[in-house]
């Protein structure tokens, strides 16, 4: 089976891509604070907002994504549908749903599945979402806003029974010219062919907006386990941007590359974020 392109020559091209993204933002002018619209939609990075749907508003996002990875087929993972209901000025409840073909845990998204086969055989899985985001803190001084996610992934097809905990704790400053750099941490309790083990997923992204209503964004992340049959280190280069259509509709593209033999040669993530 031919492979992909070195994970050297990958990250080139990711960079060159992310400098023009750069590069745009520089042409552009910088939006008055007041004027940025934002969403906060989970979908638009591999690190989710620090924000929590606001009362009196329901958020609905989806994606579709496909991977290209290196040694199996490929996946195609969509809609990835998740709907973010407000319960307190801090609090959400979120559920969702999702299809997908050779998933292999995923690993660029938020959403999350078996993973996988490695004997170059297609394979198909369902599953469904639930949990809650509650904000922690607010933005003052030094001290971030942060938020905390717990999730539940039941599969309803495929080759996996038991329901995947996941945890996520995002951070993030955002600047008085709107420039906002998030973190995040993801541990997820994973199932495997060969029993349970651990995946840790450290993200960092920066968020620019180069209008009220465009917004790019540099992000690295990655994943790794901890008790694996076959222990993996799984690091993407990524840029992205979104657009908003009204300021209640968001259109957002994202795309990145493995840099590592472990990691997909690439993927893209292609979405919306309707506010209703």
């Amino acid at each position: 089976m031919p492979r992909s392109a070195s994970p050297l020559h990958a990250v080139r091209v990711g960079l060159l891509h992310a400098l023009a993204f750069l590069g745009l933002l520089a042409l552009a002018h910088g939006p008055a604070a007041a004027d940025v619209i934002e969403l906060g939609t989970d979908r638009d990075a591999f690190t989710p907002s620090t924000l929590t749907v606001p009362p009196g508003s329901v958020l609905t996002e989806g994606s579709y994504v496909y991977i290209d990875n290196r040694d199996q087929p490929a996946t195609n993972s969509y809609p990835e549908l998740l709907t973010r209901a407000p319960v307190a000025d801090w609090l959400e409840v979120r559920f969702g749903v999702n299809y997908c073909n050779n998933g292999g845990g995923y690993l660029v998204t938020n959403a999350e599945g078996g993973e996988g086969r490695d004997n170059g055989t297609i394979y198909y899985e369902s599953s469904v979402l639930y949990g809650v985001k509650a904000a922690v803190t607010q933005q003052d001084g030094l001290l971030p806003q942060s938020c905390f996610i717990m999730e539940g992934f039941t599969p309803l097809y495929g080759d996996y029974s038991s329901t995947v905990p996941i945890a996520t704790y995002a951070l993030g400053w955002k600047s008085e010219a709107e420039w906002r750099i998030d973190a995040a941490i993801r541990y997820v309790y994973a199932e495997g062919l060969e029993g349970w083990f651990n995946k840790w997923a450290p993200s960092i992204v920066l968020r620019l907006p180069a209008t009220e209503r465009w917004e790019v964004h540099v992000e690295y992340f990655s994943t790794f386990t901890v008790g694996a049959l076959d222990e993996e280190t799984v690091p993407f280069f990524s840029p992205g941007t979104h657009y908003m259509l009204t300021d209640d509709l968001e259109i957002g593209l994202r795309i990145g590359w493995g840099m590592t033999r472990d990691a997909a040669a690439f993927f893209s993530d292609a979405g919306f974020g309707w506010r209703w």
